[in-house]
Parts: C-alpha cells; sequence; structure tokens
C-alpha cells in the first residue's frame, strides 16, 4: 500500500489504503467529537467557528481555533517535507514514516487520555490539537501517494467528485470508461468505511474510552506490516527461483 507512486498502484492497492485510512478517520472523528465536542479529522467546522468568534470578539476562541487550523496545516507540511526528504532512499520508508509518527501521536493520546486527562479546558484543547496534526498528516500522505485521488477526511469535495463521476457515469454521450469506474470504486469505498468507522468509533468509545486509541494504531500498523511482508514474499520467491533455476 505505501511502496507505489502514484504511476504505479493498482486499484487493489487505492481501496485498500482507501478503506483503512478512511475508517481510521471516521474512528478518530467520532471518538474526538464524543469525548472533547470537537470534529478531529475535518477542519470545516472550525474554520465556521473561527468565523463566528472573530464577528463576537471572543480573543481566546480564536487563538485557540487559529492554533487547530495551524496544526492540522502542519501536519500535511510535516508529511509533504517528510517524503520529499526520504523518497530518493526509499519510496517505503518516506511513505511509511508519517504513518509512524500519526501512530506515536495517537498512543500518546490513549496514555494521556486512560492516565492523566483531568478534563479541563487546556487539556482539551491540547488534545485536539494532537489529533489534527495527526490527521494532517495521515490527509496528505493518502493524498500523494494516490496523486489526489484518496482523501479521507474531506468529505465535502468526496461528495463532489462522487456527483459528478457518477454523472459522467450515466451519461449517454460519455463513455464509461475504466478510469471513472475506479475513480467510484475509491469514493464509495471511503465513504463506506468512513462511516463504519465512525459508528465504531462512537460504539467503542462508549464502552472502552480513550483505550480505544490504542486500536487505532494497529490498523495502521498493519498498513505498515502489508508491505513488508509483502517485500518479505517477493525476496523469499527471488530466492526460491534462483535456487531452482
Amino acid at each position: 500500500m505505501l511502496r507505489q507512486s502514484k504511476d504505479d498502484r493498482s486499484l487493489q492497492e487505492n481501496l485498500m489504503l482507501a478503506s483503512s485510512t478512511a475508517f481510521v478517520s471516521g474512528i478518530i472523528n467520532v471518538a474526538g467529537m464524543i469525548a472533547f465536542l470537537a470534529f478531529t479529522s475535518n477542519i470545516t467546522g472550525h474554520v465556521a467557528n473561527l468565523a463566528n468568534h472573530i464577528v463576537e470578539q471572543n480573543l481566546r476562541e480564536v487563538v485557540v481555533f487559529l492554533i487547530w487550523l495551524l496544526m492540522f496545516f502542519m501536519g500535511a507540511f510535516a508529511s509533504n517535507f517528510i517524503i520529499r526528504s526520504l523518497e530518493h532512499k526509499s519510496l517505503y520508508r518516506a511513505h511509511a514514516t508519517p504513518v509512524m509518527i500519526e501512530i506515536v501521536i495517537l498512543v500518546l493520546v490513549a496514555i494521556y487520555g486512560n492516565n492523566f486527562y483531568k478534563e479541563t479546558r487546556t487539556e482539551r484543547e491540547l488534545v485536539i490539537a494532537a489529533l489534527l496534526f495527526a490527521i494532517g498528516l495521515q490527509n496528505s500522505l493518502v493524498s500523494i501517494i494516490s496523486g489526489g485521488l484518496i482523501k479521507t477526511s474531506h468529505l465535502t469535495g468526496l461528495f463532489t467528485d462522487l456527483g459528478g463521476e457518477l454523472s459522467k457515469w450515466l451519461h449517454p454521450k460519455t463513455g464509461k470508461s475504466e478510469i471513472i469506474k475506479n475513480k467510484i470504486y475509491i469514493r464509495v469505498t471511503i465513504l463506506t468505511f468512513y462511516f463504519i468507522g465512525g459508528v465504531a468509533g462512537g460504539y467503542f468509545f462508549d464502552r472502552f474510552n480513550f483505550a480505544i486509541f490504542y486500536f487505532i494504531p494497529l490498523i495502521l500498523i498493519a498498513v505498515l506490516y502489508y508491505d513488508l511482508s509483502t517485500i518479505a514474499l517477493h525476496k523469499m520467491s527471488r530466492i526460491f527461483w534462483r535456487a531452482g533455476n
């Protein structure tokens, strides 16, 4: 899922990346909403709230929402910067590093939430900032890997793209190309797994509270392991092929 660049990716690889990361985004967004009454996988609502607080001259809230927007931005910036810095050495390492940083952040949120969180206003704001940074990392990563095809937390744009692509597919004057069909599959997959992740996030947060943030990194670790196992199998097959010849 992480070894291939945008031009070399198969539909299966894109579907696997889209489903896993959309599922993660859905869980984080709903769990964050229940825990902190704030969205943590998108920033559209935060921009609206920021504008409202500017009008009402709530200086502290303006600063908080600006920091949240900056954290999402910094996550996307850091992800892109890391990928560009490492891609000449190894595409897998370049793509895996932002995922590993996201895993560390989520584990820290789980540890802090389970052991130290006192539900103060400042704590809430800091944890939301950390989650927004993590999602910024992930969103930028999957967008870069897929050439902009996959954005797992940008549902407004996703519905827009899906509407346009379905229109092309159903229009009698438009050819039903394989490219359009594959894009529709990917959009529907993102929507489906984001929704499933949201339901799972709400259900399991109610039962396990912050411990749910221990579970989310396991999904991301599976994404990392998939490519490592594929590489290992490929090397083993080459060794056996050479031995047989």
